[in-house]
């Protein structure tokens, strides 16, 4: 990955982007692919879609992200100015005490989520539940607090990007900041391949309260023979992880491409063919009942359109510190322009993607 298409990863990855509050994120996201595509479209609720024009007798297959992160949100405001939070998107307990925050309000507020001292507690107390837990930003009162705060501003943790050993990094909201870059630069690359398909680069919004945004999208985009929604996945490599819920799934392994449920036979030979001649190492995943994806949405949308999912493994998913492998996200990029040609060469309209019954 060179410096330039690591420094939007880095602009992604810094900017905060919590359900139904992306717009700082999609205007990143919108500046950056403004550069190579057709055009760009935003719609009512800041769903942004990129747009390469192939040829009109070509497929046309969108690749997909979503921008939204998980957080938290000001619930109340306590009389002795703590802030009382409830969660935005499947926030993890767990992992909240004592971290420090960022209030995003008019002005961003610092605050630290507060946990009493081990000291001061009876033994290995459960974790509590994130309706009991508070806010600290330093006020005095809630009079204080509100001159800073109010109630319905969005709240996300404050770590950063942070370098760790080779080419993998730790971050908050990896999911799916990485899918929507993998999108982006899946376009750019197809754009400069000068692929026949017509490519449809889609940020998606609100896809961790309900997939929401990919229901608008899948709506709206009634054009588009085919869907490959890129997201990340649970890498299973790590110590913490129980054996029987262990899978195949490797950080620096390559791509995930998904077997099953939304997953669109065709695509999923497609892909792994165009991974092949593209010489991208991918791995496989069984997705037996449902993928957890923009995709579920996406493949529903109409009356049946194909879809896929390309995943990133990850690490601590829903944590501070998700870890993924840049190797793994670069070559998503190359996948996803390798799809996006194979898919412009097989023939016109949705023929490629037809199952035979």
């Amino acid at each position: 990955m060179d410096d330039a298409h690591r420094a939007f990863l880095d602009d992604l990855l810094s900017t905060a982007s919590p359900s139904g509050f992306e717009t700082a994120a999609q205007r990143v996201w919108t500046d950056y692919v403004s550069e190579f595509a057709d055009r760009v479209e935003t719609d009512a609720y800041g769903n942004a879609v990129a747009v390469h024009e192939g040829d009109p007798d070509a497929p046309t297959v969108a690749v997909t992200g979503h921008a939204d992160e998980i957080g938290f949100m000001v619930r109340d405001v306590l009389d002795e100015g703590f802030l009382r939070i409830s969660r935005v998107g499947g926030a993890d307990r767990t992992v909240s005490k004592g971290q420090h925050v960022t209030v995003h309000a008019d002005e961003p507020v610092q605050g630290v989520v507060g946990q009493t001292a081990i000291h001061l507690r009876d033994g290995d107390e459960e974790y509590e539940d994130v309706a009991g837990q508070f806010v600290d930003i330093g006020a005095a009162d809630a009079a204080e607090a509100r001159d800073h705060v109010e109630v319905g501003d969005p709240v996300t943790f404050s770590t950063g990007v942070r370098e760790l050993v080779g080419d993998r990094i730790a971050a908050r909201g990896v999911d799916n900041r990485a899918g929507v870059w993998a999108a982006a630069e899946g376009l750019r690359r197809a754009t400069e391949a000068g692929v026949d398909a017509t490519v449809y680069a889609v940020s998606t919004v609100q896809e961790e309260v309900g997939l929401q945004g990919a229901r608008m999208v899948g709506a709206d985009l009634d054009a588009v023979d085919a869907f490959v929604a890129v997201d990340v996945t649970h890498a299973t490599d790590n110590p913490d992880v129980d054996r029987e819920r262990r899978g195949p799934v490797e950080l620096g392994g390559g791509p995930v491409i998904g077997r099953g449920s939304a997953n669109h036979p065709v695509l999923v030979d497609l892909a792994r063919d165009a991974a092949a001649d593209a010489e991208v190492d991918v791995q496989i995943q069984a997705a037996g009942t449902r993928t957890g994806t923009d995709a579920d949405a996406f493949y529903t949308a109409r009356s049946g359109v194909p879809a896929l999912t390309v995943s990133i493994p990850n690490r601590y998913m829903h944590t501070p510190v998700e870890v993924i492998d840049t190797g793994d996200l670069d070559a998503v990029a190359d996948l996803l322009a390798a799809v996006v040609s194979a898919a412009g060469d097989a023939g016109g309209g949705a023929e490629p993607f037809a199952v035979e019954v």
